[in-house]
């Protein structure tokens, strides 16, 4: 990893491109759970928006979210494996927010491992609160339901 290119850091939308581009490298380089054809999916369906965070070379996170009325979901926040700890989610999740902000969103929901403490943390450090529980959701742990309300 080159830390110089943290000093350039952009924050886009997400387009197919994108994601042909990272294509190769989703689940070695990113530990995502979605193969290319659901992600795909994702990108074509008019609810979800996602977002890259990029370095002048390369695409090194993003996020998406799925709008339906006033509510969004997160469906994830994924930062390469070599730029972790760079507060890169920081800035996607800040993002988000500020996104969701500007298209009147009232109320931002997501679900997390028990067992990502380091998510947790994150979700814990911008507001979020646990409202629920889904026992035994994921294969290693329960999912943890959280919630933050915006726009008020």
């Amino acid at each position: 990893m080159d830390t110089n290119n943290l000093n350039n850091l952009t924050i886009s939308k997400m387009n197919l491109d994108d994601l042909t581009s990272i294509r190769e490298t989703l689940s070695t380089d990113f530990d995502n759970f979605w193969n290319y054809s659901v992600f795909k999916s994702e990108l074509e369906n008019p609810n979800s928006i996602y977002f890259i965070i990029s370095t002048d070379t390369e695409i090194v996170g993003f996020a998406g979210i799925i709008v339906v009325f006033d509510i969004a979901d997160i469906t994830n926040i994924v930062i390469k494996k070599s730029y972790r700890g760079n507060k890169l989610s920081i800035m996607l999740l800040d993002h988000i927010i500020d996104y969701c902000k500007k298209i009147n969103i009232s109320q931002i929901n997501l679900e997390v491992n028990s067992n990502n403490i380091t998510a947790i943390n994150l979700y814990n450090k911008f507001g979020f609160k646990q409202v629920g529980l889904r026992k035994n959701y994921y294969s290693n742990g329960d999912a943890l339901l959280f919630s933050k309300i915006i726009n008020k």
